[in-house]
């Protein structure tokens, strides 16, 4: 198989306001440090300026003074106080910055109003520099919007923020989990299934989750979830565990980066200066070194967002699927894991202390509506999701454990003590969990998961809590299930293996062999 691209994003990004505002010195003097530690390393590196930034000289004068080769600046998109009333429409925060979704993101706004304030940002960013932005970011942003700038401007590439559950008052769950995809024209939170639904910008995923521990950290003693996750990533001001923590960024570029990826391997770096130079400096500084080294021994590419935007677009024409392993955990080798994502599921493969389950399954359905592609957020938070068969964080609470778990007839849990990534081809692998006696082989490609052993084997999905979150059961019988959620039916149809419940699944001559399906 060929070497797959390592990719490293320099992403940082200014904002003039914040919630909890650095003095303005201290905020132009921490790009000034993040810029002066790029240069010790001759970095590429991207730069994204927020509206309120644009018109600060200061700022606007540093951006201009750097070297166009090795630089690029693009727009960072929240809605801050100048903007709204630039764009005529009355600022209803008593700050000059609001991270609540009925006031800071475009969604708050009616679609006229939205596409005035893409706008004024990208005419006021070329009075300033020369030429349309050609990459844009948020942490979070609705449909109407990118699919406007998308057809007006057409940029080399997005990005916004990693999957999580209720944290800054927002959710983006269910979704593909790293790397980039194509969104839908009808969901940017959605990979598009088809040319027709596609928008042509590749969409990157920010701050670089910890694979093992972001999904599901921050439950209950009953092990439900909590209404707001921790974030546990690369960012360097993170100290405990993340970005700041250099046992974990040494595990983290290690296992991101093992070349166990299917299209590429990729990671974005970097730091909002509103969180001030202190927070974040040695967290910079160790990664920054780490970066300079992986990237001369060859393990890693470090270039801006515009230029992995570009190469996207040339080598793929459609989503490509892609994986991310992790072979232990940063403080535990008995965890293992294994996410694979394509245009139409994701899945994520999970070993803890030698047991196995499927943690995660989604379906995706690129039709799914937008809430907010013609409609004002007049709450504080907003949610974007899938469709789910299995979730092991949502799912679990009562002190149960949520997930699709294995039993073998007559014996002991399967317990295993390695797990193999064997690529196959394009869009295809197999995950193997084995021990010296038996094994469990997960064959994933874009329309099928096949699931065999040496030995006729169950499948249960338990959910350990009854909520919103579970779908509504429609129909099942020995070779299909259909579920509801969003009111969308979807779910699985076996080729191999049957259902002996709507939860259990049973082998036919050691196998299961299933595709996904959602109506129209």
């Amino acid at each position: 198989m060929e070497k797959k691209r390592q990719i490293v994003n320099i992403v940082n990004f200014i904002r003039g306001f914040d919630s909890e505002p650095q003095p303005p010195l201290e905020t132009y003097h921490t790009v000034k440090n993040q810029i002066d530690l790029i240069d010790k390393y001759n970095f590429k590196s991207t730069f994204l300026i927020q509206y309120d930034a644009l018109q600060m000289d200061n700022f606007r004068e540093l951006m201009l003074s750097l070297d166009k080769e090795r630089y690029e600046i693009g727009v960072w998109f929240e809605v801050i106080k100048p903007l709204a009333e630039d764009a005529g429409v009355e600022w209803k925060c008593n700050r000059e910055w609001s991270g609540l979704c009925n006031c800071g993101y475009a969604m708050a706004y009616p679609l006229e109003i939205r596409k005035k304030m893409i706008d004024l940002v990208f005419e006021q960013f070329k009075d300033i520099f020369g030429h349309y932005p050609r990459v844009f970011g948020a942490w979070f942003y609705d449909t109407y919007t990118i699919r406007y700038i998308n057809d007006k401007y057409a940029l080399d590439a997005l990005c916004n923020c990693k999957e999580q559950f209720g944290t800054d008052g927002y959710t983006l769950w269910g979704g593909y989990y790293g790397q980039a995809y194509y969104p839908s024209r009808a969901n940017v939170f959605l990979p598009a299934q088809s040319e027709e639904s596609q928008m042509n910008i590749p969409l990157f995923k920010m701050l670089g989750s910890d694979q093992v521990y972001q999904y599901d950290c921050s439950s209950n003693e009953d092990l439900s979830p909590k209404k707001s996750q921790r974030v546990i990533t690369l960012e360097p001001v993170y100290h405990d565990v993340g970005g700041g923590l250099n046992e974990w960024v040494d595990w983290y570029l290690k296992e991101n980066f093992n070349g166990e990826c299917l299209s590429f391997g990729y990671a974005q770096a970097g730091q909002e200066n509103s969180f001030g130079w202190q927070k974040m400096k040695d967290g910079l500084k160790y990664q920054f070194a780490l970066f300079d080294k992986l990237q001369k021994e060859g393990k890693i590419e470090i270039e801006q967002l515009g230029e992995s935007g570009r190469w996207f677009k040339e080598k793929y024409k459609s989503t490509p699927a892609s994986t991310i392993t992790a072979h232990c955990a940063y403080d535990d080798e008995n965890k293992s894991t294994a996410w694979y994502c394509c245009k139409n599921y994701r899945i994520n493969l999970y070993s803890e202390n030698g047991r196995i389950r499927i943690r995660d399954l989604h379906i995706f359905d690129d039709s799914i509506a937008d809430l907010f592609d013609n409609a004002v957020c007049k709450e504080t938070f907003a949610v974007y999701e899938t469709l789910p068969v299995t979730d092991g964080y949502l799912f679990s609470g009562n002190g149960v454990r949520s997930g699709a778990f294995f039993s073998f007839k007559n014996e002991e849990n399967f317990v295993c003590n390695e797990m193999e990534f064997i690529e196959k081809g394009e869009n295809e692998c197999d995950v193997v969990f084995k021990n010296s006696n038996r094994f469990v082989k997960f064959s994933l490609s874009e329309n099928e998961v096949e699931i065999s052993s040496d030995k006729d084997f169950e499948i249960e999905n338990i959910i350990g809590r009854e909520c919103e979150f579970v779908p509504e059961l429609i129909y099942f019988d020995k070779k299909t299930l259909t579920l509801k959620y969003l009111e969308k039916e979807y779910g699985i149809n076996l080729f191999c293996g049957e259902f002996l419940n709507d939860r259990k699944i049973k082998s036919e001559s050691r196998k299961i062999q299933m595709s996904f399906f959602h109506k129209k």
